[in-house]
């Protein structure tokens, strides 16, 4: 029950994980750091689990990550009520952190925005992440919504389809002309590739579906950490790559840009998670990332 864990510990500890260090927690919440620690311990003997790793800065075990999301939601309903009761006082907007991937700012997350009613008063941190790795933050309590490619939901939140980003696979036309003369299946695996960082499988997972897992992309790769880019290395000729269909389309219609592997595409399946939570904000939130996802993605 929420009677057996004190907020003031729940709070201290989101305080320690916020702020890196015990010393610096302290002078957040205007005690001393053995006030802290005692608190800290007192939350871990409570709940029969270490929450900290003394590390430094200091991170949350798992356990620890389940009570600095409760820590967040709290504050997140209570800055809610104080408003709908109209004791905030201090005009201070709304923080909602959002974790996002990079091809979606780039293409259609930032539209979002707009359509949240301005009298709101809300303040957007969004957090850039791989799809594949947003979800993980969610777990964390470092944000309260994610566009994430997985549909399971995160312990304590709930999720919705938005639609699938199409991928096509496309490259410079003189550097096609250059090197994909022949069976494009083989030369991928020998030619130059652009890849987003060392965490991208997607262009290695495109190769390994055209030759039914026997290899991968090349090992002559250029690392380009930008939706944007990505595209503008691709459309330079440094190699081919999978280039999202919105900022593909009007590279091809340009000619910068060819297809090098007609009918061949990929999707990603994108999703929408957010904590559960009965917060005004947060569902103005989920509302616009729906609309504008469904104008946006194909379904």
């Amino acid at each position: 029950m929420m009677t057996d864990l004190p907020l003031d510990q729940v709070r201290t500890l989101l305080a320690v994980v916020d702020e890196g260090t015990f010393d610096a927690a302290a002078a957040s919440l205007h005690v001393t750091p053995s006030a802290i620690s005692q608190r800290v311990k007192a939350l871990e003997q409570r709940t029969g689990r270490v929450l900290l790793l003394r590390t430094k800065p200091v991170r949350p075990t798992e356990s620890g990550e389940v009570l600095v999301r409760l820590a967040r939601q709290v504050a997140r309903l209570e800055h809610d009520a104080y408003a709908e009761l109209g004791l905030s006082g201090d005009g201070e907007p709304t923080r909602v952190s959002v974790a996002v991937n990079a091809d979606s700012l780039a293409t259609w997350f930032l539209p979002v925005l707009t359509r949240v009613p301005e009298e709101l008063r809300l303040c957007f941190e969004l957090r850039r992440e791989d799809e594949h790795h947003t979800a993980a933050l969610l777990r964390e309590g470092t944000v309260m919504a994610a566009v994430t490619s997985s549909p399971d939901p995160v312990p304590g939140c709930s999720v919705r389809s938005l639609g699938r980003m199409r991928y096509l696979p496309v490259a410079a036309p003189g550097f096609a002309a250059r090197h994909l003369g022949g069976s494009v299946t083989e030369a991928l695996t020998r030619v130059p590739v652009v890849v987003f960082d060392r965490r991208d499988d997607f262009q290695d997972g495109f190769v390994r579906g055209l030759t039914r897992g026997r290899s991968q992309a090349s090992a002559l790769r250029h690392y380009v950490p930008t939706s944007e880019g990505f595209v503008e290395a691709v459309a330079a000729g440094l190699g081919w790559g999978l280039v999202p269909e919105p900022q593909a389309d009007p590279l091809l219609g340009e000619g910068r840009l060819v297809g090098i592997a007609p009918g061949r595409t990929v999707d990603v399946p994108l999703y929408w998670q957010q904590w559960k939570l009965d917060s005004p904000a947060l569902a103005q939130v989920a509302e616009a990332v729906t609309e504008t996802a469904a104008e946006a993605l194909r379904p």
